[in-house]
Parts: C-alpha cells; structure tokens; sequence
C-alpha cells in the first residue's frame, strides 16, 4: 500500500507513494520539502529514487493528555547562543567548501546530499519555516482538530499544503488508552474507539477547513492502512490481518464523492462485486492529481519502473 508494488520484487527497493508525488508534482526551489511526514516511524522511503525524494520527519507530541505540546521540526530555529549573523556566516562557509568539492566529484550521491542541504539551509533561513507555527492559528481551530498528535499533524498538514508542499503524510499510530494503534488483535472494539475519537474530528475539521480556504479541490485527501481486519472476531476479542478486502477514502482533487465503489459477500470474507487493486487505487490516485500513471522511471540499473504497477488502471466511478 505505501509503494504500489508487492514488496521488493528482483531486488527493487520502491519509492513511497510520496516520493513519488514528490518527484511529479514539487519543485526544487521551494523552501519547503515536497514530502513531509508526520509519522513516529517509516517502513518504506524514496527507494531507487534517492534521497532528494525522501520525507522531512516532523516528530510528534504526545498523545497524553497531561503532556500535549507542539509538533515540532528539530533544529529549525539557531541555537540560542548563536545570532542570525553567525548562523549565515557558517551557511556561507559551507557553500563555499561544497561549490569546491563539487568541482571534482560528480557522483549522484554527492549531488542529492547537496541538495539536501541546501534546501535545509532555505528552510532556515526563509518564512518558510513559519510554516510549523501552530500558535499562529485559533485556539478554536485548533480545538476542533483535536489536541493531540494526529489531530494537530491534520491542522499542519493544511498549512503546509498552502505553503505549496506537495505531499503530506499524517498517521495515526495510536490514541490515548491505545497502545496498539490499529493492530488490534485483542479488545478490537475499544480500540477502535479510541482511535475513531481521534480519528472523526481531525479529518472533518481537515475536510472542511480546506473546502472553506478553496483548497480542497485542488488537494487530494487519501485514507487508508496497509490491509483490512477480520471479519470474524477472534477469542480475544480482536480482529486479526485480513488483506482479502478492506476499504480507502479519497475525497477532494475532483473525486466524484458521495459512493461506495464495489461491496464485499454477506459474510465480507471477500470482494463480491466491482473489485479494485492497489494497482487501480495508485492509478486513480495519479488521475485526479494530473500525474500519468503510465509514465516510468528509470532504476540506478537503467531498468524502466512504471509509477503504477501494470495492469492498474483509474477508477471510472472516482475520476473522468
């Protein structure tokens, strides 16, 4: 689910789905990544595209409710000991060493580590990084997000997306009285519980506050885990993995709401009706941003690696 490909096949290490919107749809002179990721942990990375495609991770607040803070980028503001002057004169000196080494070493490597840099050094010294303010927002907005991690990750997302980042990954790992996020193999139904009170009022208020700033057509909102759960439930209480059929929520970027495409038999052990692959979902995905899901890329090997793994297709229901 995270890359579009059945793990890695004849060795291909496969970008994440946002690395690979971050190739197509961001710029190299933003001050800002074009792939950030509010997530405690990564399982997949930009892969065989390289590191000028991986995420900047946001650490997370806590989700106690004692000790909720800000979400916050580190090392973004100078050391405290240290003025705007100074911090510049060491971005100058390290300019200045990097355009020498670059005059005799050429490798990728070096030129995606480079690159890396310097857009850290922009960030820093741009408004970009007003960008991760949250103080600056409504105490009432910020309530409706919810204040806790996943909450103020949605509400950060939303300002990033106006900043002109081009993919933003929030995930929701776990919730207060829930440690096990949504791997809920025992005491499934509270669980889920907890987790939706997080869930519920983060992705409305995200949904609305988009539609209200004219943003929400133009933004693709996604939701989606790595496979469904059991329908039966086991002796624990709990629902174990099941990736015979489960559910994705796409909504804004043009996506004709308002339907549930295809259904399951009565007992949900499988897909009764109008089927849809990871492959159709990427590739739905890629129509409704105006990305071609038929375009490829081409591995450290010279090997073409289409964006879509091939057979997939739009969904006719979702996009035109």
């Amino acid at each position: 689910m995270m890359t579009g490909y059945p793990g890695q096949q004849a060795g291909v290490r496969y970008p994440s789905l946002g690395s690979l919107m971050a190739k197509e749809l961001g710029s190299d002179d933003s001050d800002l990544p074009n792939f950030i990721s509010l997530s405690p942990f990564r399982m997949v990375d930009a892969g065989f595209l390289g590191p000028n495609y991986a995420p900047l991770t946001v650490s997370g607040a806590s989700d106690d409710p004692n000790t909720r803070a800000n979400l916050a980028l580190e090392d973004l503001a100078p050391p405290r000991d240290r003025g705007e002057k100074a911090l510049q004169s060491q971005f100058d000196i390290l300019r200045f060493m990097e355009r020498e080494f670059d005059k005799n070493d050429k490798a990728d490597a070096v030129k995606a580590h480079r690159a890396s840099y310097a857009k850290a050094m922009r960030m820093v010294e741009s408004q970009g990084r007003k960008a991760f303010q949250l103080d600056e927002e409504p105490a009432e907005l910020r309530d409706a997000y919810g204040r806790n991690r996943f909450g103020q990750g949605c509400l950060l997302a939303r300002r990033l997306v106006e900043r002109g980042v081009a993919f933003v990954e929030v995930t929701l790992s776990g919730a207060p009285g829930n440690v096990a996020g949504w791997d809920t193999h025992a005491d499934n139904f509270n669980q889920v519980k907890a987790l939706s009170q997080v869930l519920d009022p983060a992705w409305a208020t995200l949904m609305k506050d988009l539609r209200d700033r004219g943003l929400l057509e133009s933004t693709l909102v996604i939701w989606m885990g790595e496979f469904g759960r059991t329908p039966k439930i086991n002796p624990n209480g709990g629902r174990d993995h099941f990736p015979l059929a489960w559910s994705v929520a796409l909504g804004g970027a043009g996506i004709r709401g308002g339907q549930a495409i295809g259904k399951t038999s009565p007992d949900a052990m499988t897909v009764a009706d109008r089927p849809v692959s990871v492959a159709d979902l990427y590739a739905t995905i890629c129509a409704a941003l105006g990305v071609d899901y038929k375009k490829e890329n081409i591995s450290p090997e010279g090997r073409p690696i289409p964006l879509v793994d091939r057979g997939g297709a739009p969904i006719k229901e979702l996009v035109g």
